[in-house]
C-alpha cells in the first residue's frame, strides 16, 4: 500500500476546490485534478474512494476550518449581543480570507450532496450553537424564531457583505468599489439585533 503524503493530499484538496468553484461539479473529473494537482490519478485513490467521497471530504475539510473559525473566543453563555459580535467577526474574517472556501460551500449548499453534508455538521458546533440561542431566548435577548427564520436574518446579511466585499463591486452597478469595514458590520449586526429581539 502506498504512503499518504500531506503536501500531495493538500494539492489534491486546493486544486478540486478551485476546480468546482470555477466549473461546477460537471467540470470535476479526477483525470483533469490529477492533471492539475501534479499526482498520478491513482494518487488519488489513496486519499479519496472515489470522486463522490472526495467532494465529501472537501467539504467536511472545509465545515472543520470555518467552524473552528467561528468558536475562537466564543462564548454561548455570554450576552446575545456579545455572542453575536463575536460570530459576525470570526466568520467574516474566515470568509474574507478564504473566498475559495466560501464559494465552494455555496455550491455544495445548493447540490445533491447537501443532504448528505448536513449528518456530517460537527455535533459539538451544534450543540455551541444551540445552547447560546437557547440562554439568549430563556434571558428574553432573542425571540423564539424557525431555525431558518433565526440564520436568515442573523447571518444573511453578513454573508450578502462579504460576497459584495470580495467582489469588490457595490450593488446595482455603482461604480465605485464595496469594502467591508468594521463601522459598516457594526452598523448591519446592530440592525440584526435590534430585529431579533422579542
Amino acid at each position: 500500500m502506498r504512503t499518504r503524503d500531506e503536501n500531495k493530499e493538500q494539492a489534491i484538496r486546493q486544486k478540486a476546490i478551485k476546480m468546482i468553484v470555477d466549473e461546477g461539479f460537471d467540470g470535476l473529473s479526477m483525470q483533469k485534478l490529477a492533471k492539475a494537482a501534479g499526482v498520478s490519478p491513482a494518487t488519488i485513490y489513496i486519499y479519496f474512494k472515489d470522486r463522490d467521497d472526495l467532494i465529501l471530504q472537501l467539504w467536511i475539510g472545509e465545515m472543520k476550518k470555518m467552524v473552528d473559525a467561528v468558536l475562537k473566543n466564543f462564548d454561548p453563555d455570554a450576552s446575545f449581543e456579545e455572542g453575536m459580535r463575536v460570530q459576525w467577526m470570526n466568520r467574516a474574517r474566515f470568509l474574507v480570507e478564504n473566498p475559495m472556501s466560501m464559494h465552494f460551500m455555496e455550491q455544495v449548499k445548493y447540490s445533491p450532496y447537501h443532504n448528505v453534508s448536513l449528518t456530517k455538521i460537527d455535533s459539538h458546533f451544534k450543540e455551541v450553537m444551540g445552547k447560546f440561542v437557547q440562554n439568549a431566548i430563556r434571558r428574553k435577548e432573542l425571540m423564539k424564531l424557525p431555525f431558518e427564520v433565526y440564520w436568515s436574518v442573523a447571518f444573511a446579511p453578513l454573508y450578502q457583505l462579504v460576497k459584495t466585499h470580495i467582489s469588490g463591486r457595490g450593488l446595482h452597478g455603482s461604480p465605485e468599489k464595496f469594502e467591508l469595514d468594521e463601522k459598516t458590520m457594526n452598523l448591519t449586526l446592530k440592525l440584526v439585533i435590534k430585529a431579533l429581539k422579542p
